[in-house]
């Protein structure tokens, strides 16, 4: 059973990493074109993870590594889902609401995913 939860970890976050890549260039992009720069500089707000916190996950193995994992992203999606509906609440450009839009679907059912993975850990 651990195993196959493990897997089902493993899996959920290449997804994660597979949707988040292109919505990150394609923000890089706009900020890039609009003359703000790219989002290294910027303050994310509420969900990023600490240095401390990626240093404890690179030190985790097996189901603790697996918990841990679902755990700070569970707090990372939230946090994401927070900048997305702050910008749909007063966001000018219609595709970085509708991108907004897309990241709280996607987002909040990935949460509901990890939640039930925990629940099984």
């Amino acid at each position: 059973m651990r195993f196959a939860v493990f897997t089902l970890v493993i899996d959920l976050a290449l997804a994660i990493k597979e949707a988040q890549g292109p919505e990150i260039d394609l923000m890089n992009g706009w900020l890039d074109a609009w003359g703000e720069g790219g989002m290294s500089g910027m303050d994310h707000g509420g969900g990023m993870m600490s240095d401390e916190d990626m240093a404890a996950l690179e030190n985790a193995a097996g189901p603790e590594a697996s918990s841990l994992f679902l755990t700070q992203m569970i707090e990372h999606h939230r946090g994401a889902i927070t900048m997305a509906q702050d910008e749909l609440a007063g966001g000018e450009n219609d595709d970085a609401t509708a991108l907004a839009q897309k990241i709280i679907d996607a987002q909040t059912a990935e949460i509901a995913e990890m939640q039930d993975l925990l629940a099984t850990m």
